[in-house]
């Protein structure tokens, strides 16, 4: 009958039959899901496979590539800072009387050059004959035995006084102002001379000698001196002739090899810095972990850095120890030595605070777990510091929403200018490379603090 109720026992057996179907059919979908599971993915012969599936390749070539570039420049960056630095020696002004300017005040130089001088002097005189002439005239006139021999014994005497006089007045010139001043404009001049040096020209008033020896001319010292001396009554210089004497700055066989390779350094020292930067940068674009990449390759210029720095300090003892007996001053050698590769280890410090300043930042922006870390305690400190001012009310409006979302781009921007400072900064200095870095560091965390992200009620609109 259609309005009669369905017994209870009927349906709760209904009920019963259909839960137990359920719980059947439960455990066959679970039955064929760990099949699934557990069988290797199949797909029709024609079907792509998906990319997460494809196993992923590995290109050797490309590792050893990015390796080989890494390498070369870590080989060739020694190489370049030396060019570098050698080029802007010989074609600069400015550097080279940076360089060679401050040994006019070295106490050893002036002790060397006065030397020098006086020995000139002396030797063109020719005393020991001048002082034997006039005892030999006084003892003509007849002179009793014992005065003769009083003043046959002082010849000696005679001599030493004069040297000491000529000694003292060359002294007094090399140490003043006008000697410093001097100084500072004869290399300004001599400077085209040390570029016809280095080109082979045999007019040129420097020279260097087959063993190497890097010389310059004293005659306009000399000249000075000699009128000093007939000012103070020492008048038998008016009668001498034009004196050449030199004084030697650097002694070394290289100095040789870098005048046959002239030609080739001034395009080494312009190209080969930027040839090293482009390797390294092609080895950070082929490395699979750019970050770690480019972590290894601030590494590898900064202890480039390092191995130049120890063979200049090796080198220092082994040009001290081969030179030759007849040096009569090692000691301004050195100072010499130490002078002109100054502004080298000047340019190899710039170059290991640049290496590790690159390490540093590409370690920070890397995908390992203290870098992670470091960002999201930064990223952090941040938010705190953006909802505490909106809390009281201090925000950075449309400009913090438009540095949040062009964070990219800010943040290029800001890096490419710090390389643009860097590579534009010549000569570059330690204390200029770690300035553009602390600089480029202040921006990017004061973009950061003050972008914010857009509010909801912000959002523009979009069309259906």
């Amino acid at each position: 009958m259609a309005g009669q109720d369905v017994p209870r026992e009927v349906a709760d057996g209904n009920v019963t039959d259909e839960l137990t179907a359920l719980r059947a059919r439960l455990a066959a979908l679970e039955e064929e899901n760990a099949r699934l599971r557990a069988a290797p993915p199949s797909y029709p012969p024609d079907a792509p496979v998906p990319p997460s599936a494809a196993p992923r390749q590995r290109r050797p070539g490309r590792v050893t590539a990015a390796v080989v570039l890494v390498v070369v420049a870590a080989l060739l960056a020694p190489v370049a800072v030396v060019a570098s630095w050698a080029r802007g020696l010989v074609t600069d002004t400015d550097r080279y009387l940076a360089t060679v300017g401050p040994l006019v005040d070295e106490p050893q130089i002036q002790q060397a050059v006065t030397n020098r001088v006086t020995g000139a002097i002396v030797d063109a005189i020719d005393l020991d004959r001048l002082a034997a002439d006039a005892t030999a005239a006084v003892s003509e006139l007849g002179l009793p035995p014992r005065l003769a021999t009083a003043v046959d014994s002082l010849q000696g005497p005679l001599v030493n006084a004069a040297t000491n006089f000529v000694h003292q007045a060359v002294e007094r010139l090399v140490t003043s102002d006008a000697f410093d001043a001097a100084w500072t404009e004869a290399n300004r001049t001599a400077h085209e001379q040390l570029v016809a040096v280095m080109r082979g020209d045999p007019d040129a008033i420097a020279s260097i000698n087959a063993e190497g020896t890097l010389t310059v001319d004293l005659t306009t010292v000399i000249e000075a001196v000699k009128s000093a001396l007939s000012e103070r009554g020492f008048t038998i210089v008016d009668r001498l002739p034009t004196i050449n004497a030199s004084f030697p700055l650097v002694q070394s066989a290289d100095l040789v090899r870098l005048q046959d390779a002239y030609g080739w350094l001034d395009v080494l020292g312009t190209w080969l810095p930027w040839i090293v930067v482009l390797l390294l940068a092609g080895g950070v674009l082929l490395a699979r972990d750019k970050s770690r990449a480019l972590v290894v390759a601030g590494l590898t210029l900064a202890g480039a850095m390092l191995i130049l720095g120890v063979a200049l300090t090796v080198g220092r003892s082994v040009y001290a120890n081969a030179l030759p007996p007849e040096v009569q001053r090692p000691d301004a050698a050195v100072v010499v030595y130490d002078q002109v590769v100054s502004l080298l280890r000047v340019a190899l410090r710039s170059g290991l605070a640049l290496g590790l300043l690159v390490a540093v930042v590409a370690f920070a922006s890397g995908r390992s777990a203290a870098a992670v870390g470091l960002r999201s305690s930064w990223t952090r400190s941040v938010a705190w510091l953006r909802g505490a001012g909106e809390r009281r009310g201090v925000t950075t409006g449309p400009v913090g929403v438009w540095l949040d979302e062009q964070r990219t781009f800010v943040r290029v921007v800001i890096a490419s200018g710090a390389a643009l400072a860097i590579a534009l900064g010549m000569p570059l200095t330690p204390g200029y490379v770690v300035g553009v870095g602390i600089v480029a560091v202040v921006l990017l965390a004061l973009t950061t603090i003050l972008a914010r992200p857009r509010p909801p009620e912000e959002a523009p609109a979009t069309g259906v």
